[in-house]
């Protein structure tokens, strides 16, 4: 998929990695961050849409970050983690923040805050799904309108970034590029928009002086 998206001139609907990040906010509900964090993890390592990197708050770090931590752990998931949450959490701290595990492992970083969670999604994501849990709803709709992802959460599993689960029908593919479609695509996501006009002698320059009168009927 990456060559013939580096090597083509015609427009191309495609990803190559999924790289997807769940982010823990300090205002995340622990219960529900625990949940979430392990279906988008463990519920289909393998799919395109599986978390591969958590990014914890600092503020929480050291509470619901950590019970997290732990029970992915005890779900049977490797996590690796930076240099702070190496040394907090007593894993491998030699994450590479852009490896898509396709398995039961997952990166884990510690961020200061909001602005900086989006900064590491947009140096290290592949613009597929990202996801914030947080009871906090100014700091959700600051990451829903900012994160430039095909698909971005609110108190979801990245897991539901699928075209069946969209309602889209059968899906024949994902694109992370912006132009025509994005996110899981179905079968409307591969069709153009045909314009059809039907006049009785209209003229724009009737138009502008206010002598006809549109009424915009769609054709069924």
């Amino acid at each position: 998929v990456r060559h013939i998206q580096q090597n083509t001139r015609i427009p191309v609907l495609g990803h190559a990695e999924g790289e997807c990040h769940v982010y823990i906010h300090a205002a995340a509900d622990p219960a529900q961050a625990v949940a979430l964090t392990l279906d988008a993890k463990l519920d289909y390592p393998a799919a395109c849409n599986a978390m591969e990197t958590l990014l914890i708050d600092r503020a929480v770090a050291d509470t619901v970050g950590r019970s997290v931590v732990d029970a992915l752990q005890q779900a049977g998931c490797a996590v690796y983690g930076d240099n702070e949450s190496g040394r907090l959490y007593g894993i491998p701290a030699d994450a590479d923040f852009r490896t898509e595990y396709g398995d039961s492992a997952a990166s884990v970083a510690i961020v200061s805050d909001l602005e900086a969670a989006v900064s590491h999604i947009h140096t290290y994501g592949s613009g597929h799904t990202e996801s914030i849990l947080t009871e906090d709803s100014a700091a959700a709709e600051d990451f829903l309108s900012v994160v430039d992802s095909a698909c971005v959460f609110h108190n979801a599993s990245t897991r539901f970034a699928d075209g069946y689960r969209f309602g889209l029908g059968a899906e024949v593919g994902i694109s992370t590029g912006r132009i025509h479609a994005r996110g899981p695509v179905g079968v409307d996501g591969l069709l153009t928009t045909k314009w059809r006009l039907r006049g009785g002698g209209h003229t724009v320059g009737a138009v502008k002086s206010g002598d006809w009168a549109f009424d915009w009927t769609p054709l069924a």
